[in-house]
């Protein structure tokens, strides 16, 4: 009698001490993966797995059900994960909703549907945000032009926008590159693909492309938009119906003094900037601090801001990080000049050296965007013609984290901003 007890015993407490919980830790020493944590982190959400994020523990980690094929795609995707029961999951939790922790739990809803805009044809630069994604193994579809503009943005959630020029002026490439051939044949495809679709101009289509970009945000959408992708958009949607191109880009002189033209109420992000009139020189506005800031490679750090992860979860989603001091690196926009952002816009990374805006966040109509200063988060300047960078050296890239905070962004239950 006494021996079936313990058994007995030792039965119920084998069930009491069941795995029932996978954590993904994300904090510095733990995590061997980073990167490919949020790819294991989306392929459970499309497994219809429930998520939490655990914002602000242990460098936000995630925490899904034990299942033996979670356990195998961690050990296949080389992601680091810890196994636990359900009553160190109940103590976890109650750690996190402690009103004295500054953490939150945040459940992942639904999987989002991911849109790169990107052009069909090669570029002589790479992409971070595709790079990473495709590292990540978190899946999307690339679009470009013809897809904007024939309104399949209506099938997405999450819309990435990288080295693009929404004004139609080539990149302000002309200066350097205007007798290189991947330009000439750049240009000539643009117009060919601006006629096809029914505009005399490259910046008319460009113009065209941005404002239904533009309603997709409003609409509800998740823009993410890193480099040139970020000032140019903003000057295409402050300068609608305003020829702002000079003739080697559209044909004809631009319009007389455009600039008191501009319409500020109309961008996103930026005010008051004044354009960069001289096609020679490689920058849209002054918007961009690239060529402000003196700070050499080995001082270039950006800090990003702590927010209350109960009371502004949405900051604290899109921060999360095994480290609040982030490596800087250098694009066409490397960062924002802070006086130039509009006071509705969130700041979210600034650079410690010279205050400028490296990562900034808002709301337009019933969407979001953030705007990510920069080009390659592991590459400090990133050169034309240089190959992608490896993502299997920077596995653990705090640069490269804040993306992914913004792919997994439209999954969570959102929660009203307070900041």
């Amino acid at each position: 009698m006494y021996k079936r007890f313990i058994y007995i015993l030792i039965f119920l407490l084998s069930i009491s001490a069941k795995a029932s919980f996978i954590l993904l830790p994300m904090d510095e020493t733990t995590q061997q993966n980073h990167l490919k944590a949020y790819g294991i982190t989306f392929w459970c959400l499309e497994k219809n797995h429930k998520v939490s994020w655990l914002l602000n523990y242990r460098g936000g980690s995630f925490l899904v059900p034990d299942a033996q094929e979670i356990r195998k795609e961690c050990q296949i995707r080389g992601v680091s994960f810890e196994i636990i029961s359900d009553e160190e999951e109940v103590i976890l939790l109650n750690e996190i909703s402690s009103p004295s922790q500054n953490m939150e739990s945040v459940i992942l809803e639904k999987a989002p549907k991911i849109a790169v805009y990107t052009p069909k044809g090669k570029q002589p630069w790479d992409d971070a945000v595709t790079l990473v994604l495709t590292y990540a193994e978190i899946p999307f579809t690339a679009i470009y032009d013809q897809e904007v503009l024939g309104d399949q943005l209506l099938l997405y959630d999450w819309l990435h926008l990288h080295h693009e020029d929404f004004t139609g002026q080539y990149g302000k490439f002309y200066g350097a590159y205007k007798n290189v051939p991947w330009y000439i044949e750049q240009k000539k495809e643009a117009e060919i693909l601006a006629t096809k679709l029914g505009f005399s101009k490259v910046s008319d289509e460009k113009g065209a492309v941005a404002k239904k970009i533009r309603d997709f945000v409003i609409g509800g959408g998740f823009m993410f938009a890193m480099c040139s992708a970020t000032d140019s958009f903003d000057i295409a949607l402050a300068a609608d119906g305003v020829d702002i191109c000079e003739a080697m880009f559209d044909g004809d002189v631009s319009e007389g003094n455009y600039q008191s033209k501009m319409n500020y109420s109309n961008s996103f992000a930026f005010k008051d900037f004044i354009l960069e009139r001289r096609p020679e020189q490689y920058e849209f506005s002054d918007i961009d601090m690239t060529s402000k800031r003196r700070i050499p490679m080995e001082k270039d750090y950006f800090t990003l801001m702590e927010f209350s992860a109960k009371w502004d979860p949405i900051p604290t989603m899109l921060c999360q990080n095994h480290t609040q001091l982030v490596k800087g690196f250098m694009g066409q926009t490397t960062s924002f000049d802070a006086v130039l952002v509009k006071s509705n816009v969130l700041v979210m990374g600034t650079g410690e050296l010279n205050g400028e805006a490296r990562y900034i966040h808002g709301q337009k109509g019933k969407g979001m965007f953030t705007f990510y200063g920069g080009h390659d988060p592991e590459d400090f300047q990133h050169q034309v013609g240089d190959p992608p960078t490896v993502l299997d050296l920077h596995a653990n890239s705090p640069g490269y984290r804040l993306i992914l905070n913004n792919v997994l962004f439209p999954a969570a239950k959102k929660k009203k901003l307070k900041t």
